[in-house]
């Protein structure tokens, strides 16, 4: 089993490269963004308590999200291995993340961060905004993301460089290029 985080700014390419990723290796995708929305959509009790917590203004605790992972991960245990997209976003999620996954006898192997300039992204959103109409890509609601990822998330990195998990794949070139590059880190798993 091979589990792994994508890391990248909004428009960095995850979802594309996640898209490629579960194909190739079978991988269980697991979005923290999709699971609190089919949560909140589904009314579970998990739903509710993360609608409340949304409706105050507070931000939903590492527990509850924890709570969700841990039921995708039981949903799926003959999964070849897992790919998280959205989660870690600071530190203490990632030591969470960690000590859960440890907790179900696996591991985080391999952190890739998809490495893309900032103005690289807003270009590319400009442009999946026309073509795609995606309501997250609304301009007030793409700032926030930007800010949020290159001023918090970003931080989680060198928690993961220290520990050797760390991999970055330059995310500017053709989509294959770049799905060649973190292919060639997961096969060094694969076949070592």
């Amino acid at each position: 089993m091979i589990n792994l985080v994508l890391f990248g700014p909004p428009g960095a390419g995850k979802g594309t490269q996640s898209e490629k990723l579960i194909q190739k290796y079978g991988f269980v995708h697991i979005s923290t963004g999709d699971l609190f929305r089919w949560h909140t959509k589904n009314e579970t009790p998990l739903g509710k308590r993360i609608k409340e917590i949304m409706n105050s203004g507070a931000l939903v605790p590492d527990e509850i999200t924890i709570a969700m992972l841990k039921e995708e991960l039981d949903k799926n245990p003959h999964a070849k291995g897992f790919l998280f997209d959205g989660f870690p976003r600071t530190v203490p999620q990632a030591e969470s993340l960690d000590t859960f996954m440890k907790g179900n006898g696996t591991a985080i192997h391999y952190i890739i961060a998809l490495d893309v300039t900032e103005d690289e992204v807003r270009t590319r959103i400009a442009k999946r905004r026309t073509m795609e109409n995606r309501v997250d890509d609304e301009e007030e609601k793409l700032n926030k993301r930007i800010t949020e990822y290159f001023t918090k998330t970003i931080h989680v990195l060198p928690f993961y460089e220290q520990q050797g998990r760390l991999h970055t794949v330059h995310g500017i070139g053709s989509v294959d290029e770049i799905f060649l590059n973190i292919c060639k880190i997961i096969a060094q798993r694969y076949y070592s």
